[in-house]
């Protein structure tokens, strides 16, 4: 069974950064697309990056672009989030994900992290 760690996140204040981690007990077809979404209280959870382990298929959502950057580490299966310019709207638990293809879909996604806070205060 596929197992994704998440680490990282924490409170930051706005105009911050924070980096979130995403490890993959396997890299392997099953886990080639890896994709990063976020449910605030009360919202549904949304779609905010996704990449596969080529690189070539890299999707940010419109109100991250310019801000978040997905990067990845193959040697260690671990695939990173690096959040700049953080806003208090930004607030949410950030869940990764891994399938077969990295979609901005979460449905396609097989496998699930934990989910991690992350909060921006105003």
């Amino acid at each position: 069974q596929v197992q994704l760690v998440e680490s990282g996140g924490g409170l930051v204040q706005a105009g911050g950064s924070l980096r979130v981690s995403c490890t993959a007990s396997e890299r392997t077809f099953r886990t080639y697309g890896m994709g990063w979404f976020r449910q605030a209280p009360g919202k549904e959870r949304e779609f905010v990056a996704s990449d596969n382990w080529s690189g070539d298929s890299t999707n940010y959502a419109e109100s991250v672009k310019g801000r978040f950057t997905i990067s990845r580490d193959g040697a260690k299966n671990t695939m990173h989030l690096q959040m700049n310019s953080l806003k208090p709207e930004d607030t949410a638990v950030y869940y990764c994900a891994s399938g077969r293809a990295a979609t901005i879909v979460d449905s396609v996604y097989d496998y699930w992290g934990q989910g991690i806070q992350v909060t921006v205060s105003s």
